[in-house]
């Protein structure tokens, strides 16, 4: 298992929605082992993959990669007609400035197309892991652009027009089995905080719901994302 696996269903989302054409220059934003950089690079003649804990594969003729954040980065004015994220926007520690310097990086008119997970409530994957774990599961807020408001409020300060939240709704992908679903699970961030007794703990209390929740096609759970797409001023 891996990120990529888990959100197949987000990924084939966002290459409906990008809309790339031949020529376009692309930045992917938080663009992790850089699935969705390779994916536009098949279409797109140049494709630039950002993200401060970079996993992603080699550089190409089309393809290249910085550990940077997009928030600060010193990106060329005008240097890029899309802008995409597959849930890699939510984690600026200013999300106005950060959008406004991708909105620079942007050619005018240029696109912007993000997924962001709508409010936690609206996540079983997060709501299972908090009820096992008995409370918040620590680190960034993976929920920091849920309020459609808040998003179309940001994006036009940002400088963006033509503001659009689509709601998306996909089930996450957590394995084939119950226990690769939960060797899954063994690998988040939160869980190598527990001390081994409580971390085992965790994946007892998961093994139910996951079981109730096995298909012919795996272990899926239910989730809801936005498909934000703008245009730069």
């Amino acid at each position: 298992m891996n990120y990529d696996a888990e959100l197949v269903r987000y990924h084939a989302v966002l290459r409906r929605a990008w809309s790339l054409r031949p020529g376009d220059r692309v930045l992917d934003i938080g663009c992790g082992a850089g699935q969705t950089t390779r994916d536009a690079a098949l279409i797109a003649s140049a494709v630039l993959g950002v993200d401060p804990a970079i996993a992603a594969s080699p550089t190409s003729d089309t393809v290249t990669y910085e550990r940077a954040d997009a928030q600060t980065y010193a990106f060329e004015p005008a240097s890029f007609d899309v802008a995409v994220s597959r849930f890699g926007t939510m984690f600026f520690d200013d999300p106005v400035a950060a959008l406004t310097n991708i909105g620079r990086a942007l050619t005018p008119g240029g696109r912007l197309v993000m997924l962001v997970w709508q409010a936690a409530d609206r996540n079983e994957w997060d709501k299972l892991l908090r009820q096992a774990v008995g409370g918040p599961l620590g680190g960034p807020d993976p929920f920091s652009l849920s309020d459609r408001a808040t998003v179309e409020q940001i994006l036009k300060k940002a400088g963006f027009a033509a503001i659009a939240c689509d709601d998306i709704h996909e089930p996450v992908y957590y394995g084939p089995s119950v226990a690769a679903a939960l060797d899954w699970v063994r690998s988040f961030a939160f869980m190598k905080q527990l001390p081994p007794a409580a971390a085992s703990d965790v994946l007892l209390r998961l093994a139910g719901p996951f079981a109730e929740r096995l298909t012919d096609d795996g272990v899926r759970l239910d989730s809801r994302a936005w498909l934000v797409t703008a245009r730069r001023s």
